[in-house]
């Protein structure tokens, strides 16, 4: 989402704790354009399994739910608690959360509820940001009480928030008997330093990745970590299909033309297209990775050319398998949703011509029409991803 000329980027990574099928934390997200809103939460479950996904999934639907109202977070947050069960044995709430709402000024309010407390960095260093205490009468618990912060996000801030997974990793070794605790902070602050332009996702695969190695490279408790990064927007350009009309060749071409930031094309016929227009000669590259899609092609000016409508569409498959198998994938369809994921304001340039060569009367599913295919695609990146995604139809 942009705040003014920037723009904030939402990214994070989980591990199951080792013999769990599910994850015992719960990641939640959405964007609420019509309020300049972004929405994150980061729940933790007692223990882990199945019981604790069920809590902290609970947990965090209720929380991202309730803030969409654009409430007084406290009752909101206190009728959490309330319908949390307790543990017993340890005199804890089920499930504990982390929710932070920024808005389109990058206005943040952040609500901590007995989990690890958040990390503010500006310019690489850790910052302090004041934190309120509100306690919350629950009468099978004591000492019940809320954290909440509220600061403006600069250009180059960020934030991170993890669950205990990451916080007490590495506890009972020799290294650090008490758990990794405030080292966290500092292998943060040296990640940026290290690389300034780390991405969102890449940092708290990171964090989650290092936290693992301290706990001997077999994660000891669900683990997860969301970071927040306020930056320039990238911005990415992808067109696909001819005009319907003609006449708008070079209009499609002075489009591509005119655009900063990456480009890309998705198509024989309107890579063609744009060669002649902008006469520019198109190399074919023979030695394409993915031998399940045609050869691509090369152009001076434009970062990446693919075959068309059956690229989209394994495009809009992967998109939708989560993170870990995502990874498994490779060839010309994964490259693609590389540079959809790491840029921010995607715009599609979608010719409405209709492609002869995929009218046979028994096309295979993959072949759906193009502009279905691009829909998906933007509500996948918009839903999943919180990309800011446009479609111009020509």
């Amino acid at each position: 989402m942009k705040t003014g000329e920037n723009y904030i980027e939402v990214g994070y990574f989980q591990q199951n704790k080792v013999g769990e099928i599910v994850c015992g934390d719960c990641f939640m997200s959405k964007k609420l354009k019509e309020d300049g809103r972004i929405l994150c939460v980061l729940s933790d479950g007692l223990g882990s399994g199945i019981k604790a996904n069920i809590l902290s999934t609970m947990t965090a639907s209720m929380a991202l739910n309730f803030s969409v109202m654009n409430e007084d977070i406290v009752p909101l947050a206190t009728a959490i608690i309330k319908t949390l069960p307790k543990d017993t044995v340890k005199n804890i709430s089920y499930s504990t959360f982390c929710i932070c709402d920024i808005d389109f000024f990058g206005n943040v309010r952040i609500v901590e509820y007995q989990t690890p407390s958040f990390c503010f960095y500006s310019n690489a260093a850790l910052s302090s940001a004041r934190k309120e205490k509100i306690l919350i009468n629950r009468e099978d618990m004591d000492n019940t009480y809320l954290l909440i912060s509220e600061f403006t996000l600069q250009k180059g801030d960020r934030i991170v928030f993890f669950s205990d997974g990451v916080s007490q990793s590495g506890t009972g070794s020799k290294a650090m008997q008490l758990g990794w605790g405030n080292g966290v902070k500092e292998y943060i602050s040296k990640m940026i330093v290290r690389t300034p332009a780390i991405s969102a996702a890449e940092l708290s695969h990171r964090v989650v990745a290092e936290a693992v190695k301290n706990d001997g490279f077999t994660a000891k408790d669900d683990t997860s970590c969301c970071a927040v990064y306020v930056r320039k927007p990238r911005n990415l350009l992808i067109c696909t299909g001819p005009p319907y009309d003609m006449k708008n060749d070079t209009y499609l071409s002075k489009q591509l033309l005119e655009f900063h930031g990456t480009k890309i094309i998705c198509g024989g016929t309107t890579a063609e297209i744009i060669s002649r227009e902008l006469n520019t000669p198109l190399e074919w590259d023979g030695d394409s990775a993915d031998k399940s899609l045609p050869p691509i092609s090369k152009m001076k000016g434009v970062d990446l050319i693919t075959e068309g409508i059956v690229t989209l569409s394994k495009i809009e498959c992967i998109l939708t398998i989560s993170g870990e198998e995502r990874a498994k994938n490779d060839g010309l369809a994964e490259l693609v949703i590389k540079y959809l994921l790491n840029n921010d304001k995607i715009t599609f340039v979608v010719g409405t011509i209709i492609n002869t060569a995929h009218q046979d009367p028994n096309p295979p599913i993959e072949l759906e029409i193009r502009k279905n295919v691009v829909r998906k695609i933007k509500y996948l990146l918009e839903t999943k991803y919180l990309k800011d995604v446009e479609i111009k139809y020509i």
